[in-house]
């Protein structure tokens, strides 16, 4: 999947767990455990509130890479 992110990262930076980014974006932990490890792609509109919430662009926590330039 050419979508990485670092949603982890930025989570630890908060200091919130899973199920505590879960609800501040309105979503599951489950969700959020999904999206760190990259079995899923969050839709524009979370990725946008995962962002917001952690007051950065949604750039620099996903990243698109087209195959073969990595």
């Amino acid at each position: 999947m050419p979508l990485y992110n670092h949603l982890k990262e930025y989570r630890a930076k908060l200091g919130v767990n899973q199920q505590q980014m879960g609800a501040l974006v309105g979503t599951s932990r489950q969700t959020i455990s999904q999206i760190e490890r990259g079995d899923y792609s969050p839709s524009v509109t979370l990725a946008l509130k995962i962002a917001k919430v952690c007051g950065v662009h949604v750039e620099d926590i996903f990243e698109y890479v087209e195959d073969g330039e990595l």
